[in-house]
């Protein structure tokens, strides 16, 4: 027998038959600091991003990393190099010169970085092109821009590359070309993403960079204004932390293949994120349409065959994340771990990394038809809009798990459900407006619309989905922040902010969870989520 050497990782034990491993379908995109290391990759990308202009010099990323390290980042998918983003703080009134990149830059040294000043000037901003349609870009400017807020300057200045231009310069000029793109007769790489993000045009900049032929030397000039930024001697009165919820009221209906399927799920996930949302919530068994084009056999072999598809539904779920920039719970789909079927709710994170929260209570419905057991444990996830629960379908009309959650820290409570006439819809409507009162937390849920003649036991389905809020003077009337119109496929955007919430937590006329007594109750829970008496 050998032994393993002392030295080594220790051994993964082997996965019980038909259990998902989340490693496998995991991707991990990070967006940290440059460092000195990432020069070969860097110059790798960069002769990739811009064919036939001079790449980076060693001495030109030590000197920006000595100078102002914060201001370099860079993003990494699974390990490797993808995109960057260098930039400097200059005083805006001391330049003339923003029509020169190499003055402006100081040719890439940045040796005029001005700790002190007032603009953030971005000098440069690559994405790998086979990651383009990822919206790494998008990160790095919300990199910028909250790089702005947090030194308090007054603006972001960039000079814009237009490397579509080339290819039209014989028909339109530079200005023509730049309207065409403005208003979205054509697209340009570089501007389009600009103005998405945000950046004003202030003019076009001829001769801006003359090896760029690409852009024929053309630049534009935008500007991003910081609209927290506080004058010297002027106090900030409020903050905010808003956190935008597209909530996906998904209609089912027969489909040919998985394909179907993929398409319905992907139109999704891009209007959430065209429109900004942080998070999107789709509904409880979002994958059930798929057993439409399956065999139907028994209920419960039906809901095994299901399940069969989870690795599929795992991959297209996390891309659709890193490609749209958005966390995304994807409803729930039914899981196997050994000879348990579990009915698994599963959050995609926009880095890549994904979480899971089974089901803690199946109907005793879903018990008969489909032999669903329940999970053993609530989870709180942390996530880059603050800390979330999920609780399952039927789970948020059990009262204990909510005050788990809020005990855990978690701000934000999603629900996906699905109901199959008006009365089971209303005990999931009615439970999450308590669970938000109770516990003073968002609840977010999303239901399934739709009708399945030939699928056992998920052929009818009613939804009224909305965001519900605690019930105090900083929040809506009625406790409901937003609802989607009754059984109509529809995506619902609401804004909540989470500096409200902590406030009234701390000041409001009647917070409940700050009101408890917990000593006169017999049931309490351990902070790991147990019960235990007292």
């Amino acid at each position: 027998m050998t032994s393993r050497p002392p030295d080594s990782p220790p051994e993964r034990p082997e996965p019980p038959p038909g259990s998902i491993d989340l490693e496998e379908h995991e991707r991990h995109l990070v967006v940290r600091p440059m460092q000195l290391e990432d020069f070969d990759a860097l110059v790798a990308m960069q002769a990739l991003c811009f064919p036939g202009m001079t790449t980076w010099k060693r001495a030109q990323i030590e000197s920006q990393l000595r100078r102002f390290p914060e201001g370099q980042v860079v993003v990494e998918l699974d390990g490797e190099l993808v995109a960057s983003s260098s930039s400097l703080i200059v005083e805006f009134a001391e330049h003339e010169d923003w029509h020169d990149w190499g003055a402006i830059s100081d040719h890439g040294f940045i040796r005029n970085h001005t700790p002190d000043g007032d603009t953030l000037y971005g000098i440069e901003m690559m994405v790998h092109p086979s990651k383009r349609g990822m919206r790494l870009s998008r990160r790095l400017y919300e990199e910028r821009k909250r790089l702005c807020r947090e030194r308090n300057l007054e603006r972001i200045i960039i000079g814009g590359r237009l490397p579509g231009y080339g290819a039209v310069a014989e028909r339109l000029s530079a200005a023509e070309y730049v309207e065409a793109v403005m208003r979205k007769a054509l697209h340009d790489p570089v501007l389009t993403a600009q103005l998405a993000n945000g950046f004003t045009l202030k003019r076009l900049i001829p001769g801006y960079m003359p090896s760029d032929e690409a852009s024929r030397g053309y630049a534009t000039f935008l500007e991003w204004a910081n609209l927290d930024h506080v004058p010297a001697r002027q106090r900030r009165f409020q903050a905010v932390r808003m956190v935008r919820l597209a909530v996906v009221q998904f209609q089912v209906r027969e489909v040919d293949d998985f394909g179907d399927f993929a398409r319905q799920v992907a139109f999704f996930c891009d209007v959430a994120s065209e429109n900004r949302a942080d998070f999107v919530v789709f509904p409880e068994l979002l994958t059930v349409e798929l057993l439409s084009y399956m065999k139907a056999q028994r209920p419960g072999l039906d809901a095994r065959a299901l399940a069969a598809l989870t690795p599929g539904y795992l991959d297209l779920l996390r891309e659709l994340a890193l490609k749209h920039d958005v966390n995304v719970l994807g409803g729930s789909q039914f899981t196997l771990e050994g000879d348990r079927l579990l009915n698994v709710a599963y959050l995609f994170r926009r880095d890549g990394t994904l979480e899971r929260q089974p089901k803690l209570h199946p109907t005793q419905s879903e018990r008969k038809w489909w032999g669903l057991e329940g999970g053993d444990r609530l989870d709180v996830f942390e996530t880059d809009r603050g800390r979330v629960a999920i609780l399952v379908g039927n789970d948020v009309e059990v009262p204990e798990l909510g005050r788990i959650a809020a005990a855990k820290g978690a701000d934000l409570l999603l629900v996906p459900f699905t109901s199959d006439e008006r009365s089971a819809f209303l005990r999931v409507k009615t439970c999450a407006q308590a669970r938000a009162i109770e516990n003073d937390v968002y609840v977010a849920t999303a239901g399934v619309v739709g009708n399945l003649p030939f699928v056992n036991n998920a052929d009818l389905h009613f939804a009224c989905s909305g965001v519900y809020t605690p019930s105090d003077f900083a929040f809506p009337r009625d406790g409901i922040a937003v609802e989607s119109p009754e059984n109509v496929e529809t995506v619902t955007f609401c804004d909540v902010d989470l500096e409200v919430l902590r406030r009234h937590r701390q000041v409001g006329t009647a917070p409940t969870w700050a009101d408890r007594r917990p000593e006169l109750y017999r049931v309490a829970w351990d902070e790991d989520g147990t019960t235990r008496t007292v």
